[in-house]
């Protein structure tokens, strides 16, 4: 039996469908997500999700960040906001970076936590930086 995966936003279900596996970009690095996997949540950065029929990736998202709840039956990706790689903006990814770097500086001496919030945001928005950079060349 193949994995259900569901990719969610806040606002909308952006994908629900069978799939053989899925790899999403969880914080300690990419991870495959078989049917019958170990039940577990797991926090993500911002990445591409992959969905893999066979050996060959069927689909991408990109996400900027979220968490997935896998069971061995299904993988929901509960994203903050997912787009497809051909939806990424060049200018838009490099505006969301240089504004997550100023956000950053602007803590500087500050609250441990926020810096860690903000440089997740850095990290997300480099992700998408590399995403709309790869996409453009597609």
């Amino acid at each position: 039996m193949p994995l259900e995966l569901e990719i969610v936003t806040p606002d909308k279900l952006l994908l629900s469908r069978p799939v053989e596996m899925v790899v999403i970009p969880a914080m300690e690095g990419d991870m495959g997500v078989l049917e019958g996997h170990t039940p577990m949540i797991v926090v993500l950065r911002g990445g591409m999700v992959s969905l893999y029929q066979g050996e060959h990736i069927t689909d991408q998202w990109f996400i900027l960040g979220g968490f997935a709840e896998i069971t061995g039956e299904r993988c929901t990706v509960l994203a903050t906001e997912a787009m497809l790689p051909s939806e990424l903006r060049q200018d838009h990814a490099e505006s969301l970076l240089r504004q997550a770097e100023a956000d950053y500086a602007a803590l500087a001496g500050g609250d441990v936590d926020e810096q860690q919030l903000a440089l997740d945001r850095i990290d997300a928005a480099r992700s998408m930086v590399e995403a709309a950079s790869g996409a453009q060349a597609h």
